[in-house]
């Protein structure tokens, strides 16, 4: 009986070694809830057991009843009938089915809502492993920061009505923002709501590319001040599924297809108010980007683990001349740099987990309980310096792990040769699949301008030399030092492009900028996993033969004082094409 968790013994490496007793002590609130729910943890360990046997069960429905069913769920796709609702696979339905039966439908959400109280670094890597068994169900699964929005920012009255329902499983939920003229600039939202003489609200416009938008708990960003064209007269509202709620069509994708993507017209829908006006997308909107980024980043890993694990297989089984493929040297290389791509990808996912973590617990301990002024104050500096790190991680994981799933799903189908090509083999399908990760909750170009602040910043000088200050074992030691030189090339990098007039030349290179940065940020995070785990010494001393030589080329360019993309686009693109 397969199981995705026990398997996978990267996941199993990070579960071992990562410091789970300090997020459960954050997660439990040094323990309490003991005292009003006899099934919490009453102890670390007891915690730690806890998420083993979270991550156990994830694992088995994962092997034995979402991937068997996930081929099938992709050819037959989501319909939407004639009455207006959208007919899933029936494997979906399935999932979802087993999935709120075994509790893990609100992961993160408080116990008081029957959830079960998960930190994000354990919720990553349950969404890990559940994308590796159908990346599209991932996109229903994965929505459970819906609910955790709602738990933020709702009144109580709203989170008592809504939160145990989807806790359970019973309902779904979507995150309504992007619209045919709205998508990255969701200062542009033109979804209007308004109030009646009683105080009710309404919703009326159309959303599009709204992923699970056929969901029973829909919240929408929509304009409530018409008079303010720009974020600031934005508010997050919550809509149910209603007659006032039309699906007007399903996206006709190129994977995920057994995710709905639904355009919806709110028909003046009723609807009720999330937290204060005019702070939808300012402030909580902008509070998703950690979870989704993490999210997506998380599904890259789990579709691009799927994908070299049949890599991986059929290279050893497929014989030409006499001999397996992956005897071969180029074959070796190619399966190499998928795992330690892989690898490097789930390092840096889980790290930037664990730091949302680590902001979150401080702002957490702040509110639960009476904390004397000297520790408040210590615990709001802690949550300003992850905070930092997570303005900078966040989206560094979710450009590198999608990118990553692009080369890693690639690249299988090369091992493949034309058997990968062919619907006989998922890899056709993951491929597909990983396309979107790039795309969705901020496009990888977008990421990078997220990203590039916190380098020009220093943020990443800081983050890898705060790892990098202490005494390292002569089995590391080298490579810590590769690191700091390429340090040092960045930190060049960042004063050249400083010193160029305007943003131009920084906006051009910006991507060039976060790779190396990136690369670098891995590097220092595998640092203390070589230092303990001769594998993982291994990954990291391929990883700076692979990376270093790239970050000096980079170098290179950004020193270059070459805009000429900008500066002689006409001539380079051509004109735009215009038939006759």
């Amino acid at each position: 009986m397969p199981n995705f968790f026990t398997d996978n013994e990267d996941i199993q490496f990070y579960f071992r070694r990562m410091d789970l007793k300090r997020l459960a002590r954050i997660m439990e609130e040094d323990f309490s809830f003991r005292r009003q729910y006899d099934f919490a943890p009453e102890s670390e360990d007891d915690a730690v057991d806890n998420y083993r046997l979270i991550l156990e069960s994830i694992g088995d429905i994962c092997g034995n009843i979402i991937a068997p069913t996930a081929e099938d769920n992709d050819r037959i796709g989501n319909n939407l009938a004639e009455s207006g609702e959208v007919e899933r696979p029936e494997g979906i339905n399935q999932a979802l089915d087993a999935l709120g039966k075994a509790d893990l439908m609100g992961f993160t959400l408080p116990y008081r809502f029957g959830g079960i109280n998960c930190p994000t670094l354990v919720y990553t890597m349950s969404n890990d492993i559940l994308s590796r068994s159908d990346s599209s169900l991932m996109n229903i699964y994965g929505l459970q920061g819906i609910a955790e929005t709602i738990n933020a920012f709702a009144s109580d009255e709203i989170k008592q009505q809504y939160l145990p329902p989807m806790a359970d499983g019973t309902w779904t939920g979507a995150m309504v923002l992007t619209e045919p003229d709205a998508g990255s600039d969701l200062q542009a939202v033109k979804t209007r709501a308004y109030q009646d003489e009683d105080g009710q609200w309404w919703v009326r416009g159309v959303k599009r590319f709204i992923t699970n938008g056929c969901g029973e708990v829909l919240l929408v960003l929509a304009r409530t001040e018409p008079e303010i064209t720009d974020g600031r007269g934005l508010s997050l509202l919550l809509v149910e599924k209603g007659p006032r709620v039309k699906i007007r069509r399903l996206e006709d994708k190129l994977g995920i297809h057994a995710s709905p993507t639904c355009e919806i017209f709110f028909d003046d829908a009723p609807a009720k108010l999330i937290g204060e006006r005019q702070r939808g997308l300012i402030s909580y909107v902008m509070s998703l980007m950690n979870g989704a980024r993490i999210g997506i980043a998380a599904q890259s890993l789990g579709i691009a683990e799927a994908a070299y694990r049949v890599a991986r297989d059929y290279a050893a089984g497929r014989r030409q001349f006499e001999t397996a493929i992956e005897t071969f040297p180029a074959i070796r290389e190619i399966l190499v740099r998928m795992s330690v791509d892989l690898q490097a990808a789930r390092a840096l996912t889980y790290h930037a987990a664990f730091c949302v973590d680590l902001e979150n617990g401080a702002l957490r301990k702040m509110e639960f309980g009476d904390i004397a002024a000297d520790e408040k104050k210590e615990l709001r500096k802690l949550s300003r310096h992850y905070g930092r790190y997570n303005k900078m991680l966040t989206p560094m994981s979710k450009y590198y792990a999608s990118e990553m799933c692009m080369r890693v799903t690639r690249d299988a189908i090369s091992v493949m040769g034309g058997s990968g090509y062919m619907r006989d083999y998922p890899a056709e399908r993951l491929y597909r699949d990983a396309r979107i990760t790039t795309i969705y909750e901020g496009t990888s170009e977008l990421q990078v301008v997220a990203a590039v602040a916190g380098v020009t910043s220093g943020t990443t000088r800081n983050f890898i030399e705060e790892i990098l200050d202490q005494d390292w074992p002569e089995s590391v030691a080298p490579m810590v030092e590769q690191i700091r030189q390429g340090l040092e090339m960045l930190t060049q990098c960042v004063e050249f492009v400083k010193g160029q007039p305007g943003r131009t030349y920084r906006d051009l290179h910006a991507r060039r900028l976060v790779d190396i940065a990136t690369y670098l940020t891995i590097a220092a995070i595998l640092c203390p996993h070589a230092a303990a785990d001769q594998n993982k010494r291994a990954t990291l001393r391929y990883w700076l033969r692979w990376r270093l030589p790239e970050i000096k080329m980079l170098a290179e360019q950004i020193q270059s004082g070459d805009q000429s993309a900008v500066d002689e686009f006409e001539q380079l693109a051509s004109p735009v094409p215009v038939e006759e």
